[in-house]
């Protein structure tokens, strides 16, 4: 008996410390996880702050322009893609997303971001501001080559004119039908700076030389190049793109595969490359360009036609991939005819030894003026001297340009 109370004592002890210690657990535990404030703000990350400052900055863009007077955050993705480790810059892509329909496409821009002492001040590509922080932002950040591409922004080179010095976005020596002549990057809005490209075996390259990126927050679908003689190119829709980061390309560099990805918006209902020329971030016409040696023609949207020396091909034909054009190259343009003759000099007095033939890529050496000739782009007296040493009237050259393209002969 005395045994059994004692028992309930030793076990009424037992409960008391483990109440005790129980007390004391839950106290530590209440002290390390306090009830959140009914009121309290979610906590500002560095990535928040820039996207709200970015958002603010392209509202105030879009309404001063009188377009879209205010943009939510579920219209818009906010994609950091590098941030300082003392979190003082910042650098990424901004896109509009586009209503998955027919004749719409997203709108995208790069940013730079600097933190000041109570805020971000933020650069939308385009802006003066952009180039002028894309110099300061630290080398750690960003590459000489990019710092480079965005210092020529929208500067193009004048000699260029109509010359690219780009090539279709496909492999060389294949044709690729163009499913969509000159139009609008959304459709029939202007300029007409885009083409619908497919075929061959399907594998989109870049046209030319520079630093690729991805505008998507998923990093697919759509890769802009940034070139380096200011112009810029954008392919939208890929499949299974590489996912560049200002990385250099090469002309010819594989991009990804033509598809029917809209991961930033639109639409589309066949595979097909989307391919658009820009001038920094200024969407330019395709009108009178050349690209892989054809000239392209605007009319109605998804319309036109292309034309290689008197060769011309509408929408729904295939455009053969001559490659690059050169600054001192030419393509021989016979203005209907089959072939244009090739002199000794540069006027009718001197003798014909040859011919090129209607669509010849050839190269000046040297310019001189002689006889007048009237060809498909007007009348001229410059006559160019080509490598071969024989010479040839201008007029039946297309250069892209009212210039020469080469030095006087007489110098």
């Amino acid at each position: 008996m005395r045994f059994q109370k004692r028992f309930r004592w030793i076990l009424f002890g037992v409960f008391l410390v483990l109440l005790l210690i129980g007390m004391m657990y839950a106290s530590i535990l209440r002290k390390e996880n306090p009830k959140p404030m009914k009121n309290a703000l979610p906590v500002q990350t560095p990535e928040t702050s820039i996207k709200h400052a970015v958002l603010q900055v392209l509202s105030q863009q879009k309404k001063t322009l009188g377009e879209e007077p205010q943009i939510t955050e579920t219209q818009v993705q906010v994609n950091v893609k590098r941030l300082s480790n003392d979190e003082h810059w910042a650098f990424g892509s901004v896109v509009i997303l586009a209503p998955n329909v027919t004749g719409a496409f997203p709108e995208g821009k790069l940013f730079i971001a600097k933190h000041s002492t109570t805020n971000w001040q933020v650069a939308l590509e385009g802006m003066d501001l952009f180039s002028e922080l894309s110099q300061q932002i630290p080398d750690a950040m960003m590459s000489a080559q990019e710092k480079k591409a965005f210092s020529l922004l929208g500067n193009a080179q004048a000699l260029s004119q109509n010359r690219l010095e780009l090539r279709l976005p496909y492999e060389q020596g294949q044709s690729w039908v163009m499913s969509g002549g000159p139009h609008g990057w959304s459709g029939s809005d202007r300029p007409y700076s885009s083409l619908d490209l497919y075929g061959g075996d399907q594998r989109v390259l870049a046209a030319g030389d520079g630093i690729a990126y991805t505008m998507c927050a998923n990093n697919r679908g759509w890769i802009r190049i940034y070139h380096e003689n200011g112009y810029a190119t954008d392919y939208y829709h890929l499949w299974n793109n590489m996912i560049p980061n200002g990385q250099p390309v090469q002309e010819g560099t594989f991009l990804g595969y033509t598809g029917t990805d809209v991961s930033c918006g639109g639409y589309a209902s066949g595979r097909h490359v989307h391919f658009s020329l820009l001038q920094g971030n200024t969407r330019i016409p395709l009108h009178r360009k050349e690209l892989g040696g054809w000239v392209f023609f605007e009319t109605s949207p998804y319309n036109g036609y292309a034309m290689h020396g008197s060769t011309v091909r509408y929408t729904g034909y295939t455009l053969y991939n001559y490659g690059k054009l050169l600054a001192n190259q030419g393509i021989v343009d016979a203005n209907g005819g089959r072939t244009v003759n090739l002199r000794t000099g540069p006027g009718t007095n001197y003798p014909v030894v040859g011919s090129l033939h209607d669509g010849e890529v050839v190269t000046v050496s040297c310019t001189a003026n002689g006889a007048t000739f009237t060809g498909r782009k007007g009348s001229t007296n410059r006559w160019n001297q080509l490598t071969n040493g024989y010479w040839m009237s201008d007029a039946y050259l297309y250069t892209g340009t009212n210039d020469a393209i080469a030095s006087s002969c007489n110098k």
